[in-house]
């Protein structure tokens, strides 16, 4: 497959970003890594078709990810990762326009198909 979709992983934790993008190497997609927000966004200009991203991060969590990406009109689909049961997550996710929320531990076959339903999201959209 030469137009490979690349997808930019977000995790500060190094277990949990190896399986996920272990799981999309598997999957034929191209995988781009960061460890942290403030990284993520000097990667996201690097052709990223959607973005998977932890919730609680340090210097910048996915949240203020996303405000500064839809800040600059940016409207690539972002996936979240968490361990977070809080409710208020969900809502601040619809708020935001967050395509899906995928909870800790990541299973394999929920994370490809969420990610091969938002890219088709995204190419329907454009």
């Amino acid at each position: 497959m030469d137009n490979k979709n690349r997808i930019l992983v977000v995790e500060d934790n190094d277990f949990v970003r190896m399986q996920i993008v272990r799981f999309l190497d598997e999957a034929d997609y191209e995988t781009v890594e960061t460890t942290d927000g403030q990284e993520a966004l000097e990667k996201v200009g690097d052709n990223i078709d959607i973005a998977i991203v932890d919730v609680r991060m340090e210097p910048i969590d996915g949240f203020e990810f996303i405000r500064s990406i839809r800040g600059n009109g940016m409207e690539m689909p972002v996936i979240l990762v968490t361990g977070d049961q809080n409710p208020d997550l969900l809502n601040e996710a619809a708020k935001w326009g967050v395509a899906a929320v995928l909870m800790k531990p990541v299973q394999k076959d929920r994370l490809i198909k969420t990610v091969a339903k938002t890219i088709e999201m995204k190419q329907r959209a454009s």
